[in-house]
């Protein structure tokens, strides 16, 4: 019986018009990245279980897809060790590799080994595709892209500044309008010190991060179920009721923060980012955000949240600032930050909102008739001659019926078929039929070429 042909759960397949529209994100958060100096690198799809294990928790760890080592992967098992069936001591020592799981590890791995070669700051940029042995389930796969970009061993505001610009540069190529939420983990761990309630910083924002669902009652109901007292809960309450813009906000929280240099800090950092981006024309609303937590336990100054204002879904791009990217390889006090566009998401919107631009797809823009071998023999330069101007053209291989060569072409979605046969040979014309209109006009090879580059 044959075997039904099938791909792992959690992974999927890309049609020609789905790579197309996938390489039109890749390209056009590329070519912004180079445009703002950042440089691009690639780290191997495995990397070993020693850079990758103990980097991303407990359950982090149990994510990583891990690969057999080659040869007799046995050899070093007694019986009663295989016969025991634990699973992570089979991986112990039958796995020394593993697939990434994201591409923050590896790039830190990459600066600890090869900081002798780079200049720093190293500004850099990487779009590859990582795994996760996690349960597939509707937007969520165990093989998926990220498109990094991080600036590391420099202090400097001034690279926050430049990947909000990044940001908007992107999206303004898209089409897409975006609100660009901003934070400072140095202002939640003030808010969290002003209340008294420092450990306690994880429930604080999780709670303030749903204010707009459920309302400052519902959150304060769950502060308490957290074990927050009455007065911690009460000195909270001005963050809560803030209104207003980012400058009104920051107004609010100096007073609020007055008595903590943590927070105090993190509003001058805010306001020096602000006062920077105020200047400049941006197409994206920036807004200060105090909801916005991301990973507390990873950043460590200004961090980023991108939604889309004209679609349902969660956050299409994300990042902040951290330090010390590279402790855990030894290499310790070298500061960064980064931010990581979310291409699978961005995919989404841009279909939902049809967006994509009509030459996007990069598919052929004019099939040539194959009408026999005569004519094929006269055609190839004639093609080649196009081609060299740029513009996408092929030639139907074989002699087939003409309407399965039209056929081809509507199936493809090709814009222009070039009829040439005997007369036209004869002519030096060639016969262009639109497939839109079902217009066709004879026209020269100079003509021909100086229509697609208009």
């Amino acid at each position: 019986m044959t075997q039904k042909p099938s791909i792992p759960k959690g992974t999927r397949d890309f049609s020609p018009v789905e790579t197309a529209k996938r390489n039109y994100i890749f390209d056009t958060i590329r070519n912004v990245y180079n445009l703002y100096g950042f440089q691009p690198i690639e780290t191997p799809a495995m990397e070993n279980l020693s850079t990758l294990t103990g980097k991303y928790g407990e359950e982090g760890d149990k994510l990583l897809f891990k690969i057999l080592n080659s040869g007799d992967c046995f050899a070093n098992f007694t019986d009663a060790e295989l016969l025991e069936k634990n699973p992570a001591k089979f991986a112990a020592k039958a796995c020394e590799k593993g697939l990434r799981y994201d591409l923050t590890v590896p790039f830190a791995r990459f600066v600890v080994q090869h900081r002798n070669d780079l200049s720093f700051p190293f500004k850099r940029y990487q779009i590859q595709p990582v795994w996760r042995a996690d349960r597939p389930q509707k937007g969520r796969y165990r093989e998926f892209y990220q498109c990094d970009g991080d600036v590391v061993g420099s202090d400097s505001l001034l690279n926050e500044v430049e990947l909000i610009l990044v940001m908007d540069e992107v999206f303004r190529r898209f089409g897409i309008r975006v609100c660009i939420k901003m934070n400072n983990r140095k202002i939640l761990s003030g808010i969290a010190e002003m209340i008294g309630e420092s450990d306690k910083i994880v429930d604080i924002t999780v709670a303030i991060d749903k204010l707009d669902k459920i309302g400052p009652d519902k959150v304060n109901e769950e502060l308490r179920s957290k074990g927050l007292s009455e007065q911690a809960i009460a000195r909270l309450q001005p963050v809560l009721a803030m209104k207003g813009n980012n400058r009104k906000k920051l107004a609010v929280l100096k007073d609020v923060l007055k008595n903590s240099e943590t927070g105090m800090k993190g509003i001058e950092e805010t306001e020096y980012i602000l006062g920077h981006i105020e200047t400049l024309p941006l197409t994206s609303e920036v807004e200060t955000d105090l909801t916005l937590a991301r990973g507390l336990n990873y950043y460590t100054g200004t961090i980023f949240e991108v939604k889309a204002l004209d679609v349902e879904i969660g956050s299409i791009t994300g990042g902040g600032r951290y330090d010390n990217l590279t402790g855990v390889f030894g290499m310790d006090g070298v500061s960064g930050v980064g931010i990581s566009f979310g291409a699978d998401r961005i995919y989404d919107v841009l279909n939902q909102l049809n967006l994509y631009p009509s030459d996007s797809l990069k598919t052929t823009q004019v099939m040539f008739v194959n009408f026999g071998e005569k004519e094929v023999s006269y055609l190839l330069p004639v093609v080649s001659q196009i081609r060299a101007a740029g513009i996408r053209t092929e030639i139907y291989p074989e002699p087939a019926k003409m309407k399965k060569q039209m056929g081809y072409a509507d199936a493809k979605r090709i814009p222009f078929v070039a009829l040439v046969g005997e007369n036209e040979i004869k002519e030096d014309k060639i016969n262009l039929k639109d497939m839109a209109s079902g217009e066709q006009k004879p026209v020269s090879v100079e003509e021909l070429i100086k229509r697609f580059r208009v």
